[in-house]
C-alpha cells in the first residue's frame, strides 16, 4: 500500500520550476482526493496523508496542551502526596516545578518514582526525587511541528514544554499530540472516560474554553477557523473582540456561540450549535 502511495503521490510532489511547496501540497491534496473518491485510498489511508501534509502548516502553538490543562507537580510537597498524584494522573510524564508553578525544574517519570520506591522497600520516605527528574527541555512556540516531531526523535524524547518570546510557559507538547495529528485520536486505557464535547437535547455541544478548535473540528466534523485563535475560547474573544460575559450570545461562522460560564475573566465553557441545518448527503 505505501508503494502504491508513493507511486500516486509522487508527480504531484515535485513542484514546477515556478511553484511553490503551496502549490506542491494543494496537488498532492487534490490527488488523494481523487484516489479516495476511486476506492484507490480507503478514507482512513486519506485521513492519515492528510494529517502529515497539515504538519508543515502547524506550529506546536496549533497543537499543544495549553497551561491551564498541564498536570504539574509541585515537588515542595510531601513524596506520598506527589505519589497520590501520579497515581491518579493519566499521564506517564509531568512537568515539575519548584517554589513557583511557572519555574519548572524537570520532568518526572511514573517509571522511575515505582523503581525508586521498589529500591526504598517501599518507603515514600526514603525517595530523593530531586534525582528522579529529568531536565527539562523548552521550545518555542512558533516551532514548526515537523521540526518538533524530528526533534522528539533526534532526542528520543516524549514532552517539550512551550514558551512564548518572554520564555514563559504557555503549555506543553508530545510526540503523541503530533501522531494524533496524523492517525487521529489516540486512545488508551486512561482516556475511558475523557470527555472533551458533551452534545446536548437541543442539538447543541458544550465544551470547555480552552478546548483546541482543530480537536472539536475532528470530534464533530466542523470546519472552524483557527487560524486566528487556536481555542474556543480564543476564537470567541477573537470574532467579539471584547471580553465577553456569561450569557452573552453571538453568531459567527454559522454557528451560535453561548458563553455558559466564566471565571474571572477566562471563558471556561462554551455552548455551540449551528445557525442552519445541515445539508443532507447527495443521494
Amino acid at each position: 500500500m505505501a508503494a502504491f502511495l508513493c507511486r500516486k503521490l509522487r508527480p504531484a510532489a515535485a513542484p514546477s520550476e515556478d511553484g511553490t511547496s503551496a502549490d506542491a501540497h494543494k496537488e498532492i491534496r487534490s490527488t488523494i482526493e481523487l484516489q479516495a473518491t476511486e476506492g484507490a485510498v480507503t478514507p482512513h489511508d486519506a485521513e492519515m496523508l492528510g494529517g502529515v501534509l497539515d504538519l508543515s502548516e502547524l506550529q506546536v502553538l496549533d497543537i499543544m496542551v495549553h497551561r491551564t490543562k498541564m498536570a504539574t507537580i509541585d515537588i515542595g510537597e510531601p513524596v506520598d502526596r506527589i505519589i497520590d498524584a501520579v497515581l491518579a494522573s493519566q499521564y506517564s510524564r509531568m512537568p515539575v516545578w519548584r517554589e513557583a508553578p511557572d519555574n519548572f525544574v524537570g520532568v518526572l517519570h511514573s517509571k522511575d518514582l515505582l523503581k525508586a520506591l521498589r529500591d526504598a522497600g517501599w518507603s515514600p520516605d526514603r525517595v530523593d526525587l530531586g534525582t528522579l527528574l529529568s531536565p527539562p527541555w523548552f521550545v518555542p512556540d512558533t516551532t514548526g511541528v515537523n521540526e518538533q516531531l524530528s526533534q522528539f526523535l533526534k532526542r528520543k524524547s516524549q514532552l517539550a514544554l512551550v514558551v512564548d518570546e518572554y520564555g514563559e510557559v504557555r503549555g506543553l507538547v508530545t510526540l503523541e499530540d503530533i501522531l494524533e495529528e496524523i492517525v487521529g485520536q489516540i486512545s488508551d486505557e486512561h482516556d475511558v472516560g475523557e470527555v472533551h464535547v458533551r452534545t446536548q437535547v437541543d442539538g447543541s455541544v458544550l465544551v470547555e474554553g480552552t478546548l483546541p478548535i482543530r480537536d472539536l473540528n475532528r470530534e464533530t466534523g466542523w470546519s472552524l477557523p483557527d487560524d486566528a485563535a487556536t481555542t474556543v475560547a480564543g476564537l470567541v474573544m477573537h470574532e467579539a473582540q471584547t471580553i465577553p460575559e456569561a450569557g452573552q450570545v453571538f453568531t459567527f461562522h454559522g454557528f451560535r456561540f453561548e458563553i455558559a460560564r466564566k471565571v474571572r475573566n477566562r471563558i471556561t465553557a462554551v455552548r455551540i450549535r449551528p445557525t442552519l441545518p445541515p445539508v443532507p448527503p447527495s443521494p
